[in-house]
């Protein structure tokens, strides 16, 4: 074959640091429109974004020269100086320092565009810790729990 054909669509999903509800509503939409101009940037395609006040969702189209962990390494590090930069919370932003990236085929897109824009919905019934677990086990990824929230 003469050239590499992808189509590599990735759910992630990270906290805050220690999970503080500090993703205020009032700056969501602008850090959520920094966060794409960073995937751009890497050469991956937004597909959906959404979360809550500690955590949030991505649904990214990836290029095949682009690593998940280095399309992280940007995301994370240049979103977390943003909000510091311009004083968008009130004590210092951070996230956690791991990720769960879960490969999504394309018969399931609809679905979880549709699950990451209801997120504020979905957690008055389910928290976080409840969320990711299900992610992983859904996905047959082994964890220990000890490590799941640093």
């Amino acid at each position: 074959m003469a050239s590499t054909l992808t189509n590599l669509l990735y759910h992630v999903v990270f906290s805050t640091k220690e999970r503080r509800n500090i993703i205020e509503s009032l700056f969501r939409e602008n850090l959520y429109s920094y966060m794409g101009g960073i995937i751009r940037g890497e050469k991956g395609i937004l597909i959906s974004i959404g979360g809550t006040q500690d955590h949030i969702h991505i649904f990214i189209k990836i290029s095949p020269d682009v690593s998940v962990s280095h399309m992280l390494k940007c995301l994370k590090g240049n979103s977390s100086k943003w909000v510091n930069e311009n004083k968008h919370s009130k004590i210092h932003f951070n996230w956690q320092i791991g990720y769960g990236a879960f490969t999504v085929s394309q018969s399931n897109i609809e679905a979880v565009i549709k699950y990451i824009e209801h997120q504020e919905e979905h957690h008055r019934k389910q928290t976080f810790k409840e969320e990711l677990i299900s992610l992983l086990e859904k996905n047959n990824i082994e964890y220990d729990e000890r490590y799941l929230w640093i």
